[in-house]
């Protein structure tokens, strides 16, 4: 039967629906189903917070009976696996559904194309690929930590005209203006994580939270803090039994600073350090074996320098506000080392914003082996 117009449209709604969930379903990847027959939509779900039930499950519940002999849009192949939920495969099945069209596969090795053979098993007609591009980028976070072991990271840069991020003298609340800070915490919804690093911990007793938005759910708050500098003091100790604080250290890390941290609620990571400051490679699995798939890094300049030379950094965003700093200005992103400019990572646009009177930029990094 092939992939039409028609399930483009149906197909970009499901994925519409699954955005929905980023930041809240982890481990689990959000997904987005729509129920159609003709032109009328049956029932529609995407995954819900925590994980579960599933996007499958949601919307079959809304299309009941009516499911018998209609199509299933799913945002990723539905899932064949027993866990704390039967198989969406199965539910699919059981509903009577007569056609089921997917964005993509799903490489968890426990579906791994057998949802879509369970399907074609029960004489359901399957399609796979529509809008696969898109839902690849909807899916980054949980396909990242499925193939690789570790989150997708976005490196967030608030920063003047010439890279600055604050004065000579440290001054730097505030450079972007209030439109821009208001879209950080928008991007902080769509996340599992922020992260900083011990010096911004440090420098701004930062709360790392949602804030004036509506929004209840908050992400897990993250420093990466080879010593535990991070005061005992601080806002991010004060309210870690309300919002979850990790804290990603190495093995030489003081013993009472540890228990003083698990005492007040936080989770401790012990990650492998390489000249005295942290493994940036084994602190994201940490994370990704965590569950975490999708880490919003929000600086300083030396954590962002090093993201940066490991090839961590998978999407990059881009404040730029109308000012200059001058060379005397702290830099956004702290020193890379010594390469040919052919070994430094590149990124390519994909999004342009005016935000208040600062410009947003979006960028994806480009691959090494692309041409």
């Amino acid at each position: 039967m092939g992939i039409g117009e028609g399930d483009r449209r149906w197909m970009a709604l499901a994925l519409s629906l699954g955005r929905r969930g980023l930041g809240q379903t982890w481990p689990n990847p959000a997904v987005g189903c729509v129920i159609v027959t003709g032109d009328t939509v049956l029932g529609r779900g995407w995954t819900a917070p925590g994980g579960r039930p599933h996007a499958e499950t949601r919307a079959l519940a809304q299309a009941g009976e009516a499911a018998r002999g209609a199509t299933a849009y799913v945002s990723l192949e539905p899932c064949a696996h027993h866990g704390q939920t039967p198989p969406c495969s199965d539910a699919l099945i059981a509903a009577g559904v007569a056609r089921v069209v997917t964005a993509l596969q799903d490489p968890d090795p426990r579906t791994a194309g057998k949802g879509h053979a369970a399907l074609r098993a029960a004489g359901i007609a399957v399609e796979v690929g529509c809008l696969g591009e898109q839902a690849e980028r909807d899916h980054a976070g949980f396909l990242r930590r499925t193939r690789e072991g570790r989150p997708l990271i976005s490196l967030k840069l608030a920063s003047s005209i010439d890279g600055r991020i604050a004065t000579a003298s440290g001054e730097s609340r505030w450079i972007t203006g209030p439109a821009a800070r208001r879209q950080v915490h928008a991007m902080r919804a769509a996340q599992d994580a922020v992260l900083v690093g011990s010096g911004t911990a440090l420098a701004d007793d930062p709360m790392l939270d949602i804030r004036d938005l509506g929004i209840s759910r908050q992400p897990v708050r993250i420093v990466c803090d080879t010593r535990l500098r991070t005061p005992l003091e601080s806002r991010l100790r004060r309210s870690a039994r309300d919002i979850p604080v990790w804290l990603c250290h190495g093995p030489n890390a003081p013993e009472d600073r540890r228990a003083a941290w698990q005492k007040a609620g936080a989770v401790l990571l012990e990650c492998r350090t390489t000249g005295g400051h942290l493994d940036l490679g084994d602190m994201a699995q940490r994370l990704g074996e965590r569950g975490l798939t999708r880490v919003f890094c929000e600086g300083g300049g030396g954590l962002a320098a090093g993201l940066l030379a490991a090839g961590l950094v998978d999407r990059l965003a881009g404040f730029t506000a109308g000012l200059a700093l001058g060379g005397t200005g702290f830099p956004s992103i702290g020193p890379l080392g010594q390469a040919a400019l052919a070994d430094y990572p590149r990124f390519r646009l994909t999004g342009t914003q005016v935000i208040g009177p600062d410009v947003l930029h979006l960028w994806d990094r480009v691959s090494p082996d692309a041409t």
